[in-house]
């Protein structure tokens, strides 16, 4: 398609319609967003709420006939707190779109219509419009350039810092592709030139609506959310079956044992119906207590609050999280897909290395500034030949090269300031950028293929002209600078003015050559390295070409060998199909010339590989693989949109930090598998004293009160316990958890289990053995020998929260780093002491002896030796935990 003929005067208002009714408008299509109610309605899809939801039900259903409000409220509340709280941190994760859009449209821009210039809102352009630009505007659609020359800033949607320069063609537009010399896209920025462009296409059909639409797909499940299913699942069937044999149980007492199988008995008693469905309702109500007591309903209150407290401590870390599940999957993560530009890279282009004519390297400009003489004519040519200014905050304007050469030469005084004569700007065919001055000297700076060889002597340190006798060497370790992903240009000195010649120079004397690169970040060498400690794949994503991206991922340590397949360019992935990505996935370490929607692409192959990916990225461009990605890295330092579209936050962009985001969310998962082998153990021992006390004549081992301490000891406290549980290095030695890795693993099963039981058979003996009576004063009444069961229950389950906190034979292992664990366990303590001696009726407990409550301790550390043989046990086996 070749630019209208009309364009020097644009549309008018007739055409301008027409098209708008042809083409449609600028705006972007917004997709519809789920309100707060509609979010939080959503969030009781929980698969662990769902089965609160129907565990309170069963509650209410039968609230009639024990009255068991505590329980009915408990369980309310938890279920509320837990939806409400995570709908609150989710609410405007799916702002991203929307972000995009308010930017997009409080955008001004001007356009040449009937023959005059008007400024319109974006949105209000349509195909064929001429658009004005110039230095510091946005382009507002795509199109190509049919007037002037253009310097872009093409960062936001290809991550490259390097800016491209924008000329017409002739003829036909050509393919609407970033690197194409004559198209312009919407979302880039204007560094400096002037000129205009039609527009081809608008709206949801630019390259930047494209990506629009992709932030706006649903993103998969959550490994966490898909983990809880499974154990929501696991967990429901148990409580049933359990609560199924409690009722048969209960039933073949009531029928068979009460009667001691009396034949004459049994038929008496099916005689009475209303005696028979009393026996049935005391069954069905048991099997309902079994099954509400064994909910875990503490585990999404648990889950919200471990991640909000993480969250807060990985802040001090600089690691920002706006999605709370986002803490927990980067811990998952089996391949990361990462930006090179600003995340393992600094963003912006530096000096990083000087050759002098006589061959002497300066890696710093501290270092040249000994050579005085030198260093003048450096400061000089860095200062004069170069279109940016100095400013407070630095270099401004210009290109990228030449704020790099002016922030190098800093500070300058401004003592002898020389005015510039005559100026030929760099331009991409000459290659080269010169300047008079008005003393006579003239100033060259360009790329060594153009200048290097017309050089025939060299300033020397004390700034004298000496004969070049080391060209040979220049050109060699210029050769291996590039090879190092270092751009190299040319300083020198011509005798001939600006604009005589013809560009052609001879005799020209070199004062050095000066490498620039887009140095890599320090951390980003140890970050990468621990990361694939981890087992973690690291992908370096880049628009660079082949050879600078290799060059890159040699010194971040992602390429350590030329293995085949490591480095592929889009053009190579995009002539594979889905299945033979899959098959290359594994091999592949860095992607060059990279678009978009590569990006995406292998965030989704990834994926259907059944793999956590990680995308990290900072511009607009990165935005829709951010959101499609398991869990999303958005450079602090990036755009707006792409923090939107992000699950966490980096603040410091530092590759270094999203490790610690890993070790964070591989933490978290620990601290919910040790809260889940707490709470577990827990409520195995209270079904087991619910349903085993009837069979041994104590029909409420444990009250409704003491049961709604126990609620709480096991939900918000042990809770906000195992939340402080500290980050540990030696977790990133460990492989990454499968997305669909069982919340329970055999070695918890057999600790809950194991140290259920034996809990269960403890209290039993203690209510049932005559010596356990005997030492509580059961002659005055049993007051006191049922408050010595409740703290034997509240005790055991202190101390069981030690076992469960760490698999190692030393209890303390650790400990210094969560105190708040102590603290909290200390005051759950303190806090039955004070109901041992003031609950009074109300918990059904009076005071204890000294020696009683000694006893009771003691008794109560039973589950301490117990434990660590169990453990000891394993450990002979060659069994090791794997929480």
């Amino acid at each position: 398609m070749a630019p209208s003929l009309y364009y020097r005067r644009g549309l008018n208002p007739i055409q301008v319609e027409q098209a708008r009714q042809r083409h449609g408008s600028n705006a972007l299509t917004q997709g519809e967003r789920s309100g707060f109610f509609k979010q939080f309605l959503a969030s009781f899809g929980d698969p662990i709420i769902k089965v609160l939801l129907c565990a309170l039900a069963i509650n209410i259903v039968f609230l009639f006939r024990d009255f068991d409000w505590f329980e009915t409220v408990g369980i309310a509340v938890a279920i509320f707190l837990a939806t409400f709280v995570s709908t609150l941190s989710e609410y405007g994760s799916e702002s991203a779109f929307i972000k995009l859009q308010q930017d997009a449209a409080s955008i001004q821009c001007r356009v040449r219509r009937a023959g005059m210039a008007a400024s319109v809102p974006i949105d209000e352009v349509v195909v064929g419009d001429v658009v004005l630009l110039q230095a510091g505007e946005r382009v507002p659609a795509d199109g190509v350039m049919v007037e002037g020359s253009l310097h872009l800033d093409q960062s936001a949607l290809n991550g490259e810092s390097a800016e491209v320069e924008k000329k017409p063609a002739a003829g036909e537009a050509g393919k609407a592709d970033l690197a194409a010399p004559n198209w312009l896209f919407r979302g880039s920025v204007v560094c400096s030139g002037e000129g205009a462009m039609e527009v081809l296409a608008v709206g949801d059909k630019t390259f930047y609506g494209g990506m629009a639409r992709e932030m706006q797909e649903e993103t998969r499940e959550s490994p966490l959310r898909l983990r809880l299913g499974g154990l929501a699942k696991i967990l429901s069937r148990l409580g049933y079956c359990a609560a199924a044999l409690v009722a048969v149980a209960d039933l073949f007492n009531a029928f068979f044992l009460s009667n001691h199988f009396d034949p004459a008995a049994i038929s008496a008693l099916f005689a009475q119906p209303s005696l028979v469905l009393e026996h049935i309702l005391h069954a069905v109500t048991l099997a309902i207590t079994v099954v509400v007591v064994a909910v875990p309903e503490g585990l999404p209150m648990m889950i919200t609050v471990v991640l909000s407290s993480n969250m807060r401590r990985m802040l001090k870390d600089h690691v920002l999280v706006r999605k709370l599940v986002g803490i927990e999957t980067s811990g998952s993560l089996n391949i990361l897909f990462t930006d090179k530009t600003g995340t393992l890279t600094r963003g912006r282009l530096e000096v990083t290395h000087f050759l002098a004519g006589d061959g002497r390297e300066y890696k710093t400009a501290a270092t040249l500034r000994s050579q005085k003489g030198l260093w003048r004519q450096v400061e000089d040519c860095c200062r004069y030949n170069n279109q940016a200014v100095i400013s407070p905050q630095g270099p401004l304007g210009g290109n990228a090269t030449d704020r790099a050469l002016l922030a190098f030469a800093l500070p300058q005084s401004t003592k002898g300031e020389v005015q510039v004569a005559r100026r030929v700007p760099f331009d991409s065919a000459n290659k080269y950028a010169a300047v008079t001055l008005e003393d006579g000297r003239t100033f060259v700076k360009g790329a060594p293929e153009k200048l290097l060889e017309s050089c025939t002597k060299y300033v020397d340190g004390e700034g004298r002209a000496r004969p070049l006798d080391s060209l040979k060497l220049l050109k060699l370790r210029w050769k291996e600078l590039t090879a190092q992903a270092v751009r190299v240009l040319v300083l020198c000195q011509s005798a001939v003015p600006v604009g005589e010649g013809g560009g052609r120079f001879s005799d020209l004397t070199l004062i050095g050559l000066v490498g620039i690169r887009d140095e890599v970040r320090p951390q980003a060498k140890q970050a990468v390295r621990q990361a694939q400690a981890a087992g973690v794949q690291v992908v370096m994503i880049t628009g660079d070409n082949r050879d600078t991206a290799a060059a890159i991922a040699r010194d971040v340590g992602l390429l350590r060998e030329a293995a085949p397949g490591a480095i592929l360019e889009s053009g190579e992935l995009a002539a594979m199909s889905d299945s033979q990505l899959k098959d290359a996935l594994p091999g592949i370490r860095v992607v060059a010339r990279a678009l978009p929607q590569d990006k995406s692409r292998l965030v989704k192959a990834a994926q259907e590989l059944g793999l956590v990916a990680g995308m990290t990225g900072d511009g607009i461009n990165d935005a829709p693989a951010l959101k499609k990605a398991d869990v999303g890295f958005a450079m602090g330092s990036g755009t707006e949109v792409a923090k939107e579209a992000g699950d966490i936050v980096i603040l410091d962009d530092n590759f270094q930090s999203i490790t610690r985001a890993i070790l964070y969310g591989r933490t978290i998962f620990k601290s919910i598998r040790k809260f889940i082998i707490f709470q577990l153990t827990m409520n195995l021992c209270a079904v087991g004293i619910s349903v085993i006390g009837p069979f041994i004549g104590i029909d409420t081992p444990v009250t409704v009160m003491q049961m709604l301490w126990i609620n709480i000891i096991m939900d918000t406290l042990a809770g906000l316990a195992f939340a402080g549980e500290p980050p540990l290095e030696e977790y990133m030695e460990e492989s990454p958890k499968r997305r669909d890795e069982p919340v329970l693993t055999r070695s918890m099963v057999h600790q809950i289990v194991c140290m259920g039981v034996f809990t269960v058979g403890l209290c039993v003996a203690f209510l049932k053995v005559d010596l356990f009576k005997h030492l509580f004063r059961i002659e005055l009444g049993e007051q006191y020998f049922m408050t010595a069961f409740f703290a034997l229950f509240i005790f055991t389950g202190i101390l069981n929260s030690f076992n469960a906190r760490t698999p190692r034979v030393n209890l303390f292992a650790n400990l210094g780093g969560n105190r708040a664990f102590v603290f909290i366990m200390a005051a759950v303590a303190g806090v039955q002491l004070l109901l041992i001696y003031f609950g009074g009726s109300l918990f059904r407990v009076a005071g204890l002896t000294l020696r009683e409550l000694v006893t009771v301790l003691l008794i109560s550390t039973l589950v301490l030796p117990v434990d660590l043989l169990r453990k000891a046990a394993l450990r002979r086996k060659g069994i090791t935990p794997d929480i």
